[in-house]
C-alpha cells in the first residue's frame, strides 16, 4: 500500500492482487437503485474506453434490503443515457457476506455505507474496502450524496461525482497494471 497526499486528505493507494486473472470491483450505496448503479455505469464504459475490459468486472449492491430487485431510478437512467452511459444494471440487490470475499475492492458511496460494510465485513477483508471517491484525488469531496430525495440536479452532481471518482479509478488501475 502507498501513502498519497491530496488536497490535504492522506490517502492509501491500494495494490491488487496480480496473481489473479480478474480484478473485480463492488460499487455500494444504500438500496442499489441511484448511486452504485451510477457509479458502475460510468466505471464499465471507462474500463471499455481504457481497454481493461478483459482484466476488471464491476458491479453494485446495496447495504439495505428495502428495494431488492428493482430496477435503477428513472432520473438516475435519464442522467446515464443523456450523457452516452448504457444502464447495465438491471436489478439491486443486496450485499452479501460471499461479496467480502469474491470482491477485490469494495467501494462504498458515502460514510454511512462504509460503515454498514465494515459492520459486515470479515476483518481479513476490510483492506477490500473504501469510499470511491478517495480515488478523485482532485476534489475535496469524500462522500456521493444520496440524490434519492431531490431532483434532477441532484443526480447530475452524483454523475459528474461518479466520472472523477471512476476516472481516477482507471488512472490507478492502468498504474497497477503497468508497475506490479
Amino acid at each position: 500500500m502507498v501513502i498519497i497526499e491530496a488536497a490535504g486528505k492522506s490517502r492509501a493507494l491500494l495494490r491488487f492482487p496480480r496473481n489473479v486473472l480478474m480484478t473485480k470491483i463492488l460499487m455500494v450505496c444504500m438500496s442499489n437503485i441511484c448511486r452504485s448503479p451510477m457509479a458502475q455505469a460510468v466505471t464499465l464504459q471507462m474500463i471499455n474506453q481504457a481497454g481493461l475490459s478483459r482484466v476488471v468486472q464491476v458491479d453494485s449492491a446495496g447495504t439495505h434490503a428495502g428495494r431488492i430487485k428493482s430496477k435503477p431510478d428513472p432520473r438516475a437512467q435519464t442522467v446515464l443515457t443523456a450523457r452516452g452511459y448504457a444502464i447495465g444494471k438491471t436489478r439491486s440487490r443486496q450485499v452479501t457476506e460471499r461479496d467480502f470475499d469474491h470482491y477485490d475492492l469494495i467501494m462504498a458511496m458515502d460514510e454511512g455505507n462504509l460503515s454498514q460494510l465494515m459492520r459486515l465485513c470479515p476483518s481479513t477483508s476490510a483492506h477490500k474496502v473504501r469510499l470511491f471517491l478517495s480515488f478523485a484525488n482532485l476534489l475535496n469531496d469524500s462522500e456521493v450524496p444520496d440524490p434519492y430525495y431531490g431532483g434532477a440536479p441532484g443526480f447530475e452532481r452524483v454523475l459528474d461525482l461518479c466520472e472523477a471518482g471512476a476516472g481516477g479509478l482507471i488512472r490507478h488501475l492502468q498504474a497497477e497494471l503497468r508497475n506490479p
